[in-house]
């Protein structure tokens, strides 16, 4: 079977890999002509390291991550809201990690090469359109020396990103996305290793800004530090789709003067950046449909989500998984990409437009809206621990990881400064319990 990929993005190297693990020799078609470590932080949830050790790249994955071992709340004045474990930390059977976007997609890129050989991705060649009768697709294709090509296939998987042409042609109706009023500012900062070296921080409150900070990679580049990611959140007048505008962080500064946090200065944090991204919020309405005959759009072309709680570059690569699975267990190439849509697109759907309500980070802006945006006394008196715990484990359930324990009745989330000995003891047992019955469960 002849399978044509475009876009060389993390979506599109998972699918080849995916694909040859199933018997095919797919080809990639990549727009650029050298591909390049861009981007900044991704927050691999466990199922995405799940997706990444059936494709035997885990443990080179490991070396250029980290580990995620705690994720805790605060309001825009720095005082803790609410806390939970990450990961294998938590009870799940897989890890959590963080990791540089553009890192990973090298590293996918050279297992495809490795595996599929040094001609298994064509770069320099941008996808124009498609065209198909009952025997296959023709995907017409422009190089950039101005050649044009068109290459006969069996199928098209068009994982060409955020503004895909494949998505612009299947359904002209919805190609024109809507900007949500949002402007996020994405940056890393090389820095020294905050509280313990392995906690995401959720920080500030929607009303005013919002922050997120991860650790992406431990002595980077050889320097003894960490590179830090951090996001911010604010309204700004902004219309532009593009991952790759350079901003500045003189709008973002003033905004977090309020946060006092013992372990982190955030506005040094700030002013000391590598890099920052301007990256509007733009809403893609959810598709009714993914395919067209035998061609199929994954990943952000499918179901392009806010970057928020990191499950947009997770799900495609879970979509790589199932798409490979369909096409070698159904002969008939339609068949088999409606069974690959009907298997994903009502949860991501789901998930689209769950991300535009701001999932667990909610419960921010219910601290926000409770008090004013003030400091309060007592947290449980403005957000008690069990109402968070509900809000997070349903958001958890949402995506495909639900929280181990919930269901039982033991709680998962905390605040830190409760934690004594006693708690420590009681969460390690309860995670080696969790843990056993996930991998017990896992491995029938």
């Amino acid at each position: 079977m002849d399978i044509v990929i475009i876009g060389a993005g993390p979506a599109g190297l998972a699918t080849a890999l995916r694909l040859h693990q199933q018997g095919f020799t797919p080809r990639i078609y990549e727009t650029v002509e050298e591909l390049k470590p861009l981007g900044v932080g991704i927050d691999v949830k466990v199922y995405g390291t799940k997706e990444l050790i059936e494709l035997d790249v885990y443990e080179d994955f490991r070396t250029i991550s980290v580990d995620a071992r705690t994720s805790i709340f605060y309001n825009h004045h720095g005082q803790e809201i609410y806390a939970e474990l990450c990961g294998v930390h938590m009870g799940y059977v897989h890890e959590q990690r963080f990791v540089h976007r553009g890192y990973l997609q090298m590293l996918l890129f050279e297992k495809v090469v490795e595996r599929l050989g040094a001609d298994a991705v064509v770069r320099g060649a941008r996808f124009v359109r498609y065209e198909q009768d009952d025997a296959g697709v023709d995907v017409h294709l422009r190089h950039t020396d101005g050649r044009d090509e068109v290459v006969r296939a069996d199928v098209l998987i068009a994982a060409d990103g955020i503004k895909s042409e494949a998505r612009r042609q299947m359904h002209p109706e919805q190609s024109e996305p809507h900007y949500s009023g949002i402007t996020m500012y994405r940056g890393t900062t090389l820095m020294e290793p905050y509280r313990d070296g392995h906690t995401i921080l959720h920080i500030g409150a929607p009303q005013i800004a919002t922050m997120i900070v991860y650790p992406i990679a431990d002595d980077f580049e050889g320097t003894g530090k960490t590179l830090v990611n951090w996001v911010v959140e604010r309204e700004r007048d902004e219309t532009v789709e593009d991952w790759n505008q350079t901003g500045s962080v003189d709008e973002i500064l003033p905004l977090f003067e309020t946060v006092k946090l013992p372990f982190l200065d955030v506005q040094e944090m700030l002013r000391n950046n590598r890099e920052v991204y301007l990256f509007p919020l733009i809403r893609h309405e959810p598709l009714e449909s993914w395919t067209d005959g035998r061609v199929a759009l994954i990943g952000d072309a499918a179901h392009a989500m806010y970057p928020r709680g990191g499950n947009g570059a997770c799900q495609a690569i879970v979509d790589g998984g199932v798409v490979a699975r369909k096409l070698a267990e159904i002969d008939d190439v339609p068949s088999a990409l409606k069974a690959f849509e009907a298997e994903r697109i009502d949860q991501v759907n789901g998930m689209v437009m769950a991300h535009r309500g701001e999932g667990y980070e909610v419960i921010r802006r219910m601290v926000g809206d409770r008090t004013d945006c003030r400091p309060f006394d007592d947290v449980e008196d403005v957000l008690p621990l069990t109402e968070a715990d509900e809000i997070f484990s349903k958001y958890h359930a949402m995506v495909g990881q639900p929280r181990p324990g919930f269901a039982a009745g033991e709680p998962t989330g905390f605040r830190t400064w409760e934690v004594t000995e006693e708690t420590v003891e009681a969460v390690q047992e309860a995670t080696a319990r969790r843990r056993a019955a996930g991998t017990a469960a896992a491995s029938r």
